[in-house]
């Protein structure tokens, strides 16, 4: 919390966040300005919704200060920076950027709200320094919708490779050092990203889809065509990390591919050994670099999974009960730095202190147990959960007398 105070004007607001960062990191069943005020021991929930929606406070620099935290904690000469969004599930149509669209969060088209997350991906741990809201061409295009969800006037459509690139960007020119940058089909399918990426030499390997289009010297063809063309002794056994029952290991081939730009450009080729799937990724990099190179940054695509997972389970990331764009990057930015305190706290701990013999080594979820058993756990009063339950019931019965009321109205 040393590193964010000076971004508070004053002191109730950072004391109030320093309370909501640890009910973010507590073991409430659901998080939320209700559940995290009770902790806290405040009499009402107006405290938290008032740090979230009016209170002067900058959550841009805040998250600026989390990427320092991290890079200067987690810091790798062979960092990775992984772009990826997640959708959060939403009922109704004020909740700012909320649209059924796809997410896979659900696994198909819902009534969603999605964010695109910047994952700095070090050999030490990893965690979120970035994030944007993806905001709709059915949001911007209504700009009276999005006065009324706080989007600043000056916010267009801008699509998630466009997003990811901004984030990227930020991060290069803040001195964030990093050699590549990886990510699903959403990304590696999109040009203009690629581009931006070799235009600053910074290397990447994206994933694309099995019919995007490869130049060889026999013309552009299905990246799927290119693999019956390969021989046997393309193909590599090679380990795309450890997971949670050891090394991924996967059969890979590389294909050169034609192109008069700087660089080396290449269609990796990923091929399950039991099922024999494929999967497709373009690469590229300023200097010639081994295929084990590459399948190593390709692997490191997987820990923004691990980091949407712990985010959400551990710092309720997705947990926000907030409608509006400055609550929305407000919450989200206190939940990064929650999970930026874990990770950074269990990769100490698995540098300078390594587990003994019999145990496996220390997890972000168990630093957060044995955190709120030996910290955090708060100790209140009956008479406070009663004046709670008090003031729970007290809402309860004007919502619904307001309900009763406007369906009273909408009657002829």
């Amino acid at each position: 919390m040393g590193r964010v105070a000076g971004r508070f004007a004053r002191v109730e607001p950072r004391r109030r966040a320093r309370s909501l960062v640890l009910g973010l990191l507590s073991d409430l069943p659901r998080k939320n300005c209700w559940t995290i005020a009770e902790q806290a021991g405040d009499p009402t929930p107006h405290g938290m919704q008032h740090l979230l929606g009016r209170a002067k406070w900058d959550a841009d620099a805040v998250r600026d200060d989390i990427r320092a935290y991290v890079v200067d904690h987690l810091r790798d000469e062979d960092a990775v920076l992984v772009v990826d969004e997640t959708g959060d599930l939403k009922k109704g149509a004020t909740t700012v950027g909320v649209q059924r669209q796809y997410t896979g969060t659900a696994g198909r088209i819902e009534n969603a709200q999605v964010a695109v997350y910047l994952v700095y991906s070090a050999q030490a741990g990893h965690a979120a320094i970035d994030r944007e809201l993806y905001v709709p061409r059915s949001w911007t295009e209504d700009r009276q919708r999005c006065a009324s969800a706080g989007i600043p006037a000056a916010v267009g459509f801008a699509t998630k490779p466009a997003l990811a690139a901004q984030m990227i960007a930020r991060a290069l020119d803040s001195g964030v050092a990093a050699r590549w940058v990886a990510g699903d089909e959403v990304y590696g399918g999109n040009p203009t990203l690629r581009t931006a990426l070799e235009q600053r030499e910074i290397g990447y390997v994206l994933a694309v889809a099995c019919d995007h289009q490869i130049a060889t010297r026999g013309g552009r063809l299905r990246a799927a065509a290119l693999v019956n063309e390969m021989p046997k002794r393309a193909w590599q056994k090679l380990s795309a990390g450890i997971g949670a029952k050891g090394h991924r290991f996967y059969d890979w081939a590389v294909v050169h591919i034609a192109d008069d730009r700087p660089g080396h450009h290449e269609l990796l080729v990923r091929r399950n050994r039991r099922t024999r799937e494929l999967a497709f990724y373009r690469s590229y990099s300023p200097i010639a670099v081994p295929l084990s190179t590459l399948v190593r940054v390709a692997g490191r695509r997987w820990t923004v999974e691990k980091t949407f997972q712990t985010g959400k389970g551990l710092t309720g990331l997705d947990e926000h009960q907030v409608r509006r764009w400055t609550s929305w990057h407000r919450w989200v930015t206190l939940a990064m730095l929650a999970h930026a305190f874990l990770a950074v706290v269990t990769a100490d701990e698995r540098t300078h202190r390594p587990a003994p013999d019999g145990l496996i080594p220390l997890t972000s979820s168990e630093i957060a147990h044995l955190f709120n058993t030996l910290i955090v756990r708060p100790a209140h009063a009956a008479a406070h959960r009663l004046r709670w339950s008090h003031w729970r019931r007290h809402h309860q019965t004007r919502v619904r007398d307001s309900h009763y009321l406007r369906q009273a109205a909408a009657q002829p």
